[in-house]
């Protein structure tokens, strides 16, 4: 069959897609391969449409809270609308080149509007909204505007719900393992924290984004928990990003897009089970409220059952998240967010001394890969979070737009764990001695935390146009103020660990706290943006920002109150040709900053913040008409001014790291069946090139290897089944500050899904780590972290 462009033609008041004119419009419609999963008959429509290439109108009140069951294999578009449609009371006619959907009642011609054709590959898609399949084209991130991602010039990648559910990502680390330039295990497995780093920086502190707004830590145990069902999508973008979001790490945001109300009723349950006596439900309801659809709603949940891998230590999890948008008017909307969450689990991170685990022992032996470290009486992270915010925006007129986001959160984290390993020397005079290599130490930690946070953004945008101009323009004025209670002990006793004859449960004692105190910190920024587009080839983007950042101390140990502040300008640029063919190249720079909190001893005032820079040039591909994304990335990236100590212990403010890279990245539906997402990183330059210590310049500060690949591929058959196959592989490293005693080896993971779709049921068993590998991620300062060990989750999803 010839390729069909596919174009989409909306209607006022009526929801309506065209994936394609006919080739002929007068020959007899060929069979095709179909593939629709079982989903709301509007959004079961709009796919047929897409894969049949039919012009297809029709009434989003006729399909409202109607489900079309699974319909797969070949046959024609009228067979497939024809089940579609069955026991619905509604029927295809074709008028011309048209087919209209009403209701089956009334035979007669169809009253229609001319239909106004713009281009399909929009799809009704938003920066906020979900995406059908892997492939998205709008954002929000690169900019804090609605904008096509061909036009922002900075690497973006997005994750999808519908990818983190074919991958089996049940972690945020997991939906980010197949995107380039990041890494989802500098530590291990590590069941608290979704601890990972961007372009060789790591992205633990100050924390992630949610719907734009941060969830801020400070360098601390308190870390805001995501829950991937609540999620609509995973968007990262790399490099610094201060202009928009004020201090941050040079490597790059990750923001998380929340589920929302939608106007077409979602109904969904969900079950899972898998390994380590997982045990979940699951549930996502949303839809109107009111006939004339002003008032929408949203409930996702979830509740987990589990136990952690090691230990016999429970992972118990639960979360809802009910949110409500009201809309009076097509120019005003009010969106409230709110969520709750709960753990109880114990702590889980995978660590054993270096010598006996990357290397034998200087004996020759090894520790068993499957010793728990921890102790199961005394390890624990118990975790309580509540969010509650909103999404106001009101358009004027053509030109102005107002929009205010605000969220207040509460956090309270009881963790403790017994970690850090090292051998216990028991024989003095003989350093060969077996028993010197039998029984490890373990040091307790704990840490209480209660976290307050509140963040408000607000923004003004003209959308303005002279002649070939256009401009888009963001003004913002955002704040944040986040408070941490924070008692923190490191250090204390706890019983010796025989490695061959492990005992649990003695006694534990901690010593006093190292950290006792009340921590207070506040950023408020001003901001302007102006998006350019000349004669629709050309855009430029140009930024600026002016933060003023606090942090103020109070000890309790010692009644001592510190306080710093801090002041700092960045900039963005960039710029992007819209060629055609959907190719569209680009450059940019961009800064970003951080305040130190080190003390300078000569001035015994605070150091100046440390700053980042970044040079990028690359290339995105969107071939019209198709569901396809390729990019292509190289960038040099700065660290500067950040605080080193020399032989002394005394704080410079002379470090600096240079890495330097080439980021790959494919996301396509290929066939109506086919999706494959594919990933390349190569960073030949990631090293300290100041320090006030020479023995870390010419080192890595972050262990980052030279290759990283991953691609994945999911091919659902005309039966309903569905197979998917991943691999990822990352190359050798000689760990943090490049400190272990021989080379990381590279490892190869695979990852596999089997499914099957019938009727309104959708059936997945995913497998990560399918060969149930046993490798090391990371080593550092004497110590090596094995990575996750192999998962089985099987899920039975219900939609109605």
């Amino acid at each position: 069959m010839r390729p069909l462009r596919p174009i989409l033609v909306p209607l006022a008041c009526v929801a309506m897609l065209v994936a394609g004119l006919p080739a002929a419009a007068q020959s007899a419609p060929a069979a095709l391969d179909v593939s629709l999963a079982s989903q709301p008959l509007g959004q079961a429509l709009n796919e047929l449409a897409r894969q049949a290439g039919l012009q297809l109108l029709f009434s989003p009140e006729l399909v409202a809270g109607k489900v079309a069951p699974a319909v797969s294999g070949r046959m024609t578009p009228r067979q497939a609308l024809d089940r579609l449609l069955a026991a619905t009371g509604l029927e295809a006619v074709s008028e011309g080149n048209t087919v209209i959907v009403r209701a089956a009642s009334h035979p007669g011609p169809a009253t229609m509007l001319a239909p106004v054709v713009v281009t399909a590959n929009l799809e009704r898609e938003n920066a906020y909204g979900p995406v059908s399949g892997y492939v998205a084209r709008r954002s929000s991130t690169g900019s804090k505007t609605d904008s096509p991602i061909i036009e922002t010039p900075q690497s973006i990648s997005v994750i999808t719900a519908d990818r983190i559910q074919a991958i089996g990502a049940t972690t945020l680390k997991d939906a980010l393992s197949y995107t380039p330039g990041v890494g989802i295990s500098p530590y291990g497995i590590d069941s608290r924290f979704d601890w990972i780093t961007v372009r060789g920086f790591d992205a633990y502190s100050p924390g992630f984004y949610m719907d734009g707004l941060p969830l801020r830590n400070n360098g601390n145990f308190g870390l805001w928990k995501i829950e991937n069902y609540g999620a609509e999508r995973i968007e990262i973008l790399r490099g610094p990003a201060s202009v928009l979001y004020g201090q941050g790490n040079p490597g790059g945001v990750v923001n998380v897009i929340s589920k929302r109300p939608t106007a077409e009723p979602v109904r969904e349950l969900q079950v899972q089970m898998g390994d380590h006596r997982r045990k979940q439900v699951a549930a996502d309801f949303s839809g109107p409220l009111d006939a004339d659809g002003k008032l929408l709603y949203r409930i996702t949940g979830v509740v987990r059952d589990r136990e952690l891998g090691q230990g016999g230590m429970r992972d118990d999890h639960t979360y809802i998240a009910p949110s409500l948008t009201w809309k009076p008017s097509s120019d005003t909307s009010l969106t409230l967010l709110s969520q709750l969450g709960r753990i109880r689990a114990g702590a889980l991170t995978r660590v054993a001394p270096e010598y006996g685990s990357l290397v034998p022992t200087p004996i020759g032996t090894r520790i068993p890969d499957s010793l728990f470290i921890g102790d199961r009486n005394f390890d624990r992270l118990n975790q309580d979070q509540q969010m509650v915010g909103y999404q106001f925006e009101h358009r004027f007129d053509d030109t102005w737009t107002v929009r205010q986001n605000a969220r207040y959160a509460h956090l309270d984290v009881d963790y403790r764990q017994l970690s850090g390993p090292r051998f216990v020397t028991v024989n003095d005079n003989d350093a060969l001695d077996p028993a010197n290599f039998r029984l490890l130490s373990r040091t307790p930690f704990s840490s209480k935390e209660k976290m307050t946070a509140l963040a408000i953004d607000n923004q003004l945008q003209a959308d303005v146009r002279a002649g070939d101009w256009q401009h888009k323009l963001l003004f913002g004025l955002d704040h944040q103020r986040t408070r941490i209670d924070q008692v923190s002990r490191s250090s204390g006793t706890a019983p010796v660990l025989d490695i061959y004859a492990p005992v649990y449960g003695g006694a534990v004692e901690l010593a006093d706290p190292y950290t006792d105190g009340i921590t207070r910190l506040s950023q408020t920024g001003a901001y302007v943006q102006d998006q350019i587009k000349w004669r629709e080839k050309w855009v430029f983007t140009l930024g600026g920002r002016y933060d003023s950042a606090e942090a103020k101390t109070f000890s309790r140990a010692d009644g001592t109150t510190t306080i710093m502040k801090d002041h700092k300008f960045t900039a963005r640029g960039g710029v992007v040709y819209l060629a055609p063919g959907g190719w569209a190249p680009y450059l940019s720079y961009a800064q970003s900053f951080i305040p130190t909190l080190a003390l300078d001893p000569a001035t015994g005032e605070a150091f100046k913040p440390e700053t980042a820079r970044q040079y990028e040039a690359g290339v995105r591909y969107l071939p019209p008409g198709r569901k396809e994304s390729y990019s292509a990335a190289v960038f040099d990236l700065r660290r500067q001014n950040y605080v080193t100590y020399d032989v002394n212990f005394q704080p410079r403010q002379t470090g600096e790291v240079s890495v330097r890279g080439i980021e790959l990245e494919a996301t396509a539906a290929l066939t109506h069946q086919l999706n494959v997402t594919a990933s390349y990183s190569f960073t030949p330059r990631a090293i300290v090139t100041g320090s006030a210590n020479p023995d870390e310049i010419g080192k890595q500060a972050t262990a980052v290897p030279r290759h990283r690949l991953s691609i994945w591929g999911d091919y659902r058959f005309a039966s309903g089944v569905k197979v998917g196959l991943g691999m990822r592989y990352t190359g050798t490293t000689r760990g943090e500050n490049e400190t272990a005693s021989a080379k990381i080896p590279a490892v190869t993971i695979f990852d596999a899904m089997l499914g099957y779709d019938i009727d309104r049921w959708s059936l997945a068993l995913n497998l990560r780590n399918l060969a149930g590998k046993t490798y090391i991620a990371n080593c550092g300062f004497g110590n090596c972290y094995y990575g996750p060990a192999r998962s089985v989750v099987a899920t039975a999803t219900y939609r109605w």
